[in-house]
This record gives C-alpha cells, sequence and structure tokens, in this order.
C-alpha cells in the first residue's frame, strides 16, 4: 500500500470557449460545417471550455511536426515543473528525500525523456529512479498513479508523478478524415503531478489492475506521418466499453479488502457517451459520474491527466474520500486500467 500525500493540476494559459473553437473548426473543414450531423457533433460533446497549448488562431496555420513537438516540450516543462513544485510543497516531502520520478505522456517526443530535465531543476537526488511512460493515452492518469504505487512499495520512498498531454498540438491541419473533426471538438490541454509516500496522511492506493483487449489494437492511437501525430478512431469505443467494463471492473474488485464494497467510481471524461456508457455498464446514475462531467465540460478530454482532475475535484468536493473508490481509464491498447482507492 501507498498514500496519496498530494495531487495538483494545472491547464495552459490559452483558454476558448467551444463555440469559439467550433467556429474555427467549420472555417478550416467547410465540409463537415455543411453537415447537420458532423455540425452537430461539438453541440453534443458536453464541453464548455478548454485550455491550450498555443493560441486559438495559431492552429489555423499549417505546422510541421518539429514545430508542433518543439511546442510541446516548451509547454509540457512549463506545466511540469509547475505542477511538480505545487505538488511537492503540498505533500510536505522534500526534493532531496524522492526515490522516484515518473513522466507520462503521449502527445510529444523527447529524448532524453523531461523528466531528465525536471529531476535537475527540482534539484532531486542523483540516484532518483526515472520512469518515463509513452504511449497510455487516455490511461495514462491511472496508468502513471499505479506504477508510482508500485515504485514506493519496491523503493520504500516516496515518487513524484507528473502527466502532461497537449493534445491540442498533435492537430494535423491537412488530415481530412472525421477522426480528425471529432478530435477537435473534444481535446484539451493539461497537467497534473502527485507525490506518493510509503506513510502519512491522504488517500491510501489499495493496488491496480489492468487489461488488454484482445483484437482492440485498431480501435484507437495515432499514426505518425510526415506532418506528426494523426489521430485514429477505428471502432465505437462506448460499446467497448459497455461489452468490456463490468467483467473488468468485477475482476478488479479482487484487490478489494475482505468486506468492502466499491462505494464510487472516479472515471476517465472521454466523453458524453463515452460517460453514459460507463454508468451503463456500471449501473450508475449519471450523478454518480458528475464530477467526471464537471471536467469535461471545463477542460474538454485532456487524454491522461484528466482522471486526475476529476480525482482532485471528488477529493475537494467531500473534503477526502467518503469509502472505498474504484478509478478508471481506457486507452490506447485498447486498454483498460484501474486503481483501488481507500479513505
Amino acid at each position: 500500500m501507498s498514500v496519496l500525500r498530494s495531487l495538483v493540476t494545472a491547464t495552459p494559459p490559452y483558454d476558448a470557449s467551444q463555440s469559439e473553437i467550433r467556429d474555427v473548426a467549420f472555417r478550416l473543414f467547410p465540409e463537415y460545417a455543411e453537415s447537420p450531423r458532423h455540425a452537430a457533433i461539438f453541440a453534443n460533446t458536453g464541453i464548455a471550455r478548454r485550455q491550450l497549448a498555443r493560441p486559438l488562431d495559431w492552429y489555423a496555420t499549417p505546422r510541421s511536426f518539429a514545430e508542433k513537438n518543439d511546442a510541446f516540450v516548451e509547454v509540457a516543462l512549463e506545466l511540469g515543473e509547475e505542477t511538480a513544485r505545487a505538488a511537492l510543497e503540498a505533500s510536505g516531502v522534500a526534493p532531496k528525500d524522492l526515490g522516484g520520478i515518473l513522466w507520462v505522456s503521449t502527445t510529444g517526443l523527447r529524448t532524453p525523456s523531461p523528466d531528465a530535465t525536471l529531476a535537475v531543476r527540482l534539484g532531486l537526488p542523483r540516484d532518483v529512479r526515472r520512469m518515463p511512460l509513452w504511449g497510455l493515452g487516455c490511461a495514462g492518469g491511472v496508468g502513471g498513479l499505479i506504477r508510482a504505487h508500485e515504485l514506493v512499495r519496491s523503493l520504500d520512498r516516496p515518487v513524484l508523478l507528473v502527466t502532461v498531454e497537449l493534445c491540442s498540438l498533435t492537430f494535423v491541419r491537412s488530415d481530412r478524415s472525421r477522426s480528425n473533426f471529432v478530435g477537435t471538438a473534444l481535446f484539451g490541454d493539461g497537467a497534473a503531478a502527485a507525490v506518493l509516500a510509503p506513510e502519512g496522511p491522504g488517500v491510501r492506493i489499495q493496488g491496480g489492475h489492468a487489461e488488454l483487449f484482445p483484437d482492440s489494437e485498431p480501435v484507437m492511437g495515432w499514426d505518425l506521418t510526415d506532418a506528426g501525430l494523426q489521430v485514429r478512431f477505428a471502432r465505437d469505443i462506448p460499446t467497448i466499453v459497455r461489452q468490456e467494463l463490468p467483467g473488468s471492473v468485477g475482476r478488479a474488485r479482487e484487490l478489494l479488502a475482505p468486506g468492502r464494497e466499491i462505494a464510487h467510481h472516479v472515471v476517465h471524461p472521454g466523453g458524453t457517451k463515452v460517460l453514459s456508457a460507463y454508468a451503463e455498464a456500471l449501473d450508475l446514475s449519471l450523478e454518480a459520474l458528475s464530477a467526471s462531467h464537471e471536467v469535461l465540460a471545463a477542460h474538454g478530454n485532456m487524454s491522461g491527466p484528466s482522471v486526475l482532475f476529476v480525482l482532485e475535484r471528488t477529493l475537494a468536493r467531500s473534503g477526502g474520500l467518503e469509502g472505498t473508490t474504484l478509478m478508471t481509464a481506457l486507452g490506447p491498447g485498447f486498454a483498460v486500467e484501474h486503481a483501488v482507492l481507500e479513505p
């Protein structure tokens, strides 16, 4: 078991309403604007605002992969350092006492991975264990939390988790696919950092459970093209949620302590249809997932960090967990990550 000593979130400074983003998208993709079915996509997302790594007009100009990736490195390091410093301060853990640092991202590339730069900037020990994770996508928030939990147990020392996704920077101006258009209606940018420790005050992490679903690799992901990371949605994700989630949650229940039942669910807000599928699969009311809907409305789908925004909001609303909580997120693979949390 490990303890979540702190959790901090942040977004980049450029804020835009859903209607402002819609108007730019319709200007760039007039063929979709003229289709009532496609034009309704923006209205049906449940999103009110999103935050972006660059000003909205920046995206209207074609950008090379190198230019977008340079922007990723710049902004990701800024947000990563901001959230990491805040998480360390809130945790009461000194940087010199950290045993490990995890960096979780999928929307940009860099070698050395950004955690190397952060370790120096934050003054972490020279022998700190680095664990960069790439490719988990929307499952990265829960997946990163569990890997951090496992590293705490292995080292018996505190660990820093930082996850940054700048989904807007993967936009490919020349991609006329429906997947790209849907992405312009859903994705936002955000970051989260957490400090986990072997002991102390905070939410206790009981353990994690992960699964890969067979024959589902094409469901979603990035295709690497000359213009950058091109988004791919190949199958109906809500249908997969309804089919696969009940059995997966049942297997995750094996992590529960004797006599405990799941009292609350914290789920990744991938979209309103995905949240409705979660509610149906888990036999929950939409109110039970209100924190996820609120994060989606305020920020859009930020990929991996989103579920940590939901957890932060859940903890702030009630002053802490009120019972055993299951965190769940699905992402490329196609895969699911679960984490069991206790008050």
